[in-house]
């Protein structure tokens, strides 16, 4: 009970030391930097990705759909795998990263070269999620290796923002080229395959291979705590492997980062609100049909969204360091609650607006924070594999979540199977408030 005092502690509001965490540090810029070119990148290709495979290349929504939830419910597996990897032998995290990020790169060959063959088109788009997937973890693990503890909200929420800037900007840029080709789909493809280089150079060459070198500054508080050495030898040999232990850490660090009572209790909270998340796709498709959009205005449903995100990223960020990151992550998911109860109301102009700005809300107040909260509980040496198994919880979580809100929605209709998504999320975030750490833990 008092290691989750202390724990919930440092993830939740840590005192703030005066000048401390007002300069987001270069690496993180750096990254940010690296996920706004791969987002151009992906982006230009996820926005014409549908027409392409269901337009042109005559694929039913069905077997697009197949592919597309298929691939994403893998990509939440190998995230474990990409954790692992960064985690092992120590300062790897890098080479992890830029190997999915060329693996996401070259995938856009493989799209290039697929031909129409839907084997072909199985394989890149699995490359693509494949590369997502082992990069994810060791990339939110630099960021918190690189930033200081109190000011990891902001941080995250610079990345992010940065991060959304590519997805705003990728889905024009792919539009520009259509318009200028004359809806050569190969041509969007080629950029796309470039840009993505790019983000991998960008990686190599700003991006330092240990992020946890200034991070690991924390590492001499070991020494100090038994500053009465008086005979050196032996402080060091007793102390070092009983702290540090870092051979035997990588091989079971999954499990560890399971059996600390605060690290666990954000895994389950975020997996139970992650159950009573239905998915954006729904969301915009409830909003197309009671405004009766025209399907060609549907992909800018998504831009409005993200441009809320964008803005509020680093405000959500900075909330979270000064006032601790539990509340904003609930109030976050208070607002996706709104954004439900307010699709209920007869649809308009005000309604569609109100939703996409919750739904912005909703993602700047929880996805970096979520990570912002997490890693202090987490040693350095397993950073990786930890944030990797509360993403992955997460991601399946929100599969089975919108599963089943598909499956409602088919037996019930969209009214009821909406209500009853509200319902399941509020009971979600009562639980959720119980279950995290925060001031009463201490």
């Amino acid at each position: 009970m008092m290691y989750l005092a202390t724990t919930g502690r440092r993830s939740d509001a840590p005192p703030r030391p005066v000048g401390v965490g007002r300069r987001v540090p270069g690496t993180v810029v750096a990254l940010g930097a690296v996920s706004l070119v791969t987002d151009i990148s992906s982006e230009m290709v996820t926005a014409v990705l549908p027409l392409y495979l269901v337009l042109g290349l005559g694929l039913s929504p069905l077997q697009f759909g197949f592919f597309d939830g298929l691939f994403n419910g893998a990509t939440a597996l190998v995230r474990l795998l990409g954790g692992r990897l960064a985690d092992r032998g120590g300062g790897r995290h890098r080479t992890v990263a830029g190997a999915g990020y060329l693996l996401s790169a070259l995938s856009r060959l493989g799209l290039l070269l697929a031909g129409g063959a839907a084997g072909g088109i199985a394989a890149a788009m699995a490359a693509d999620r494949l590369g997502k997937g082992v990069r994810t973890a060791p990339r939110d693990a630099m960021i918190t290796l690189s930033a200081p503890p109190e000011a990891l909200g902001r941080a995250f929420g610079v990345h992010r923002a940065m991060d959304t800037t590519g997805a705003l900007l990728g889905p024009l840029v792919a539009f520009l080229v259509l318009w200028a080709t004359a809806d050569a789909y190969d041509a969007v493809f080629v950029v796309s395959f470039a840009t993505g280089l790019l983000g991998v150079v960008v990686l190599r060459l700003f991006v330092p291979a240990d992020p946890g070198a200034p991070g690991r500054l924390p590492k001499p508080k070991p020494k100090p705590t038994p500053s009465p050495t008086p005979p050196p030898t032996p402080t060091t040999t007793s102390a070092e492997p009983a702290r540090t232990a870092v051979p035997a850490e990588p091989a079971r660090t999954t499990a560890r980062v399971l059996a600390d009572p605060a690290f666990r209790r954000v895994v389950v909270a975020a997996a139970l609100l992650g159950a009573a998340t239905i998915g954006d796709s729904f969301l915009y498709l409830l909003l197309q049909r009671g405004l009766d959009l025209p399907a060609a205005l549907f992909p800018l449903l998504p831009l409005g969204s993200a441009a809320c995100y964008l803005l509020l990223a680093v405000p959500a960020g900075r909330l979270a360091d000064r006032s601790g990151r539990r509340i904003p992550f609930l109030l976050g998911h208070g607002a996706l609650l709104a954004a439900y109860l307010t699709l209920l109301a007869p649809a308009g102009p005000v309604v569609a607006v109100l939703v996409l700005v919750l739904l912005g809300v909703f993602y700047a107040a929880t996805d970096g924070v979520l990570m912002a909260l997490a890693a202090p509980a987490l040693p350095a040496r397993g950073r990786a594999s930890g944030l990797a198994v509360l993403q992955t919880g997460q991601a399946l979580a929100r599969l089975v979540g919108a599963a089943g809100f598909g499956a409602a929605w088919t037996w019930w209709g969209p009214r009821p199977a909406l209500a009853a998504a509200a319902l399941a999320l509020a009971a979600a975030l009562t639980a959720a408030w119980r279950i995290l750490p925060g001031r009463k833990a201490r």
